[in-house]
């Protein structure tokens, strides 16, 4: 059976963010951010989901699409990375060595991904003790209180 459509670089990756869901749009939908996490990469938004993602198509060293996507979980949210690429630089003829290329292209990019969550959790973290409650969206809080 062979494979269709699947792509040479496929990274996937979770993270726990003690933080209110609503909290993640600021800092993944931060471009600064993304040219810190990805400076390499020319990323075009294709869908702005706010405190849900951002979804991209990717061009440079690798082409392809990526995603960041913030499922609400409990108090926070897990914050998903899904980068699905091919190369665009030449790979070595050899299957050993294309292989071995493949192969660290995707821990590269795993890394950067990785990276990324990283800093998402401790920016939205700060402040927060560990086991302690998720960081509080104060805006959503009060809104909140003045409906009820």
């Amino acid at each position: 059976m062979k494979l269709v459509s699947v792509t040479s670089i496929q990274v996937a990756d979770e993270t726990f963010v003690a933080a209110a869901p609503s909290l993640a749009a600021d800092v993944v939908g931060d471009r600064a951010g993304w040219r810190r996490w990805w400076p390499d990469l020319r990323l075009t938004v294709t869908e702005d989901r706010g405190a849900q993602g951002v979804r991209w198509s990717v061009d440079g060293p690798v082409a392809g699409t990526m995603e960041i996507w913030c499922e609400p979980v409990m108090d926070g949210f897990v914050l998903h990375y899904f980068l699905h690429a091919e190369p665009t630089v030449a790979l070595p003829d050899d299957a050993r060595a294309r292989g071995v290329a493949l192969a660290d292209a995707n821990r590269d990019r795993r890394a950067a991904g990785k990276v990324m969550s990283f800093e998402v959790k401790e920016r939205l973290e700060s402040g927060r003790w560990v086991g302690g409650p998720a960081i509080a969206d104060d805006a959503v809080q009060s809104a909140d209180r003045a409906v009820g």
